[in-house]
């Protein structure tokens, strides 16, 4: 059976273009038209807010017949309600409740697996997940380099929060007031020459990594070793971790750093919309060209 509303699926009209397209024919199968029209109606019911059976019949092209029935089947399972003084339609709680639900089974290194997975094979090179862990960040997942790299971590070990970009990643996505607070506890011990070495210091570039929307790491953490992070999304739009990048000085140009950037920035974006995360709800978390 054909695809139905395949790149539509958020379009109500079209998808009960594409149910009366099934039930006339062009595509078999009695089931699949019921389905595209509850949606199409849900969908239709959603974008008004509130609203009557004349209305969903003229913007969905379904007979009033139809459309009563199917709300009237959808009150009754308590998707819908109706207003006792408009007698016009709602969604009621039940679908979010639904949602709630399903992100409750969403295990966050299970859903960046296969977007860590991607990004080792494209590049051979180390990826990291991590998160805040009070006074620094906490590696949760790791895919090894092709390469033979060996780095200073490991699932489950903590590194510090100003000489890693994860930890700058983390930091930018908070308030200042708390970033400071967090800051506060922090020993700035300089793992190499360039390691930041105090508060005001990393205070003063989160700024511009929120702005660009990724951290970096400039053999601040191990020496000739640089490392480049995006933030992960809740669906609540909160940064809950961090998806980095750590390769050779030597392997890394212009060019190549600006690839790594978007080869992160569409696997962080993967991973937040697994989660729950729309992109569409937070558009000051756009991020600027790397240069």
């Amino acid at each position: 059976m054909a695809a139905i509303g395949k790149h539509r699926k958020d379009d109500p009209a079209a998808l009960a273009h594409d149910a009366d397209r099934v039930e006339c024919g062009t595509d078999k199968g009695e089931s699949a038209s019921s389905i595209g029209r509850v949606f199409a109606i849900l969908g239709a019911i959603g974008d008004s807010g509130e609203t009557g059976i004349s209305e969903l019949s003229q913007r969905l092209g379904m007979s009033k017949t139809t459309v009563h029935r199917v709300v009237q089947t959808l009150k009754a399972l308590g998707y819908v309600t109706q207003e006792i003084e408009t007698e016009r339609y709602r969604l009621t709680i039940r679908l979010f409740e639904l949602g709630a639900k399903a992100l409750e089974s969403v295990d966050l290194v299970r859903e960046a697996d296969v977007e860590m997975r991607r990004i080792g094979a494209a590049t051979r090179e180390a990826v990291h997940l991590g998160a805040f862990d009070e006074d620094a960040i906490i590696y949760i997942h790791k895919i090894d380099a092709d390469y033979g790299l060996r780095m200073q971590s490991r699932i489950g070990r903590r590194n510090p929060l100003h000489s890693t970009a994860i930890g700058k990643v983390l930091l930018a996505w908070m308030e200042p007031a708390d970033a400071r607070e967090v800051l506060s506890h922090v020993e700035f011990r300089k793992s190499t020459q360039k390691t930041l070495s105090s508060a005001e210091a990393v205070l003063n570039i989160l700024p511009r990594v929120r702005e660009q929307g990724y951290g970096e790491d400039n053999e601040e953490q191990e020496e000739g070793l640089q490392c480049l992070a995006v933030p992960v999304f809740d669906r609540f739009g909160r940064v809950i971790a961090g998806l980095s990048l750590s390769f050779p000085t030597m392997r890394c140009g212009a060019d190549t750093k600006s690839h790594y950037v978007a080869l992160l920035r569409q696997s962080g974006l993967a991973i937040s919309m697994r989660l729950g995360y729309r992109e569409a709800a937070a558009p000051e978390h756009a991020a600027a060209e790397p240069g």
